[in-house]
């Protein structure tokens, strides 16, 4: 299977691949996860996140994508479900079943919802959530209260 979750041994590329997808949505330079930032919140004492990586059919010493997700909880629907942070594949990887695969593998991980968000200028990303069969939540507006 290429998607396994991940162990302290991917966290160099995690955080590469969380740096490109931050510059991949014009963000470098507001995006701070690095291996230490990265490695506490994965593998820490505490652990507050959880990591997907993908590689390519064959070649399990290539960290082609990472998923970063957590555990989230619904009252209304009264079941877990999860938050997914970032969901990236490296370029050369992609239309290659990857993203899909972690997403699947997450699925299958939990009863209830899964979410994240799109940002409306990543055409590509909405159109392959949609051929999936995710929907957009429509009538809700995300607030951020930040420090």
């Amino acid at each position: 299977m290429p998607v396994r979750d991940a162990d302290p041994g991917d966290l160099a590329d995690i955080a590469a691949m969380v740096q490109e997808h931050a510059a991949h949505e014009g963000a470098a330079g507001h995006c701070h996860f690095d291996e230490r930032s990265g490695g506490a919140a994965l593998f820490g004492a505490s652990p507050t996140l959880r990591a997907l990586v993908a590689f390519p059919e064959g070649r399990p010493e290539v960290r082609a994508g990472c998923t970063l997700w957590f555990p989230t909880f619904s009252s209304w629907a009264a079941t877990r479900g999860a938050w997914v942070e970032d969901l990236y594949v490296r370029p050369q990887y992609r239309r290659g079943g990857l993203g899909r695969e972690m997403l699947s593998t997450l699925r299958a991980a939990t009863p209830g919802r899964i979410e994240w968000d799109v940002h409306v200028t990543n055409e590509a990303a909405r159109q392959f959530y949609v051929r999936l069969g995710a929907d957009p939540v429509l009538g809700w507006t995300k607030f951020r209260w930040l420090p």
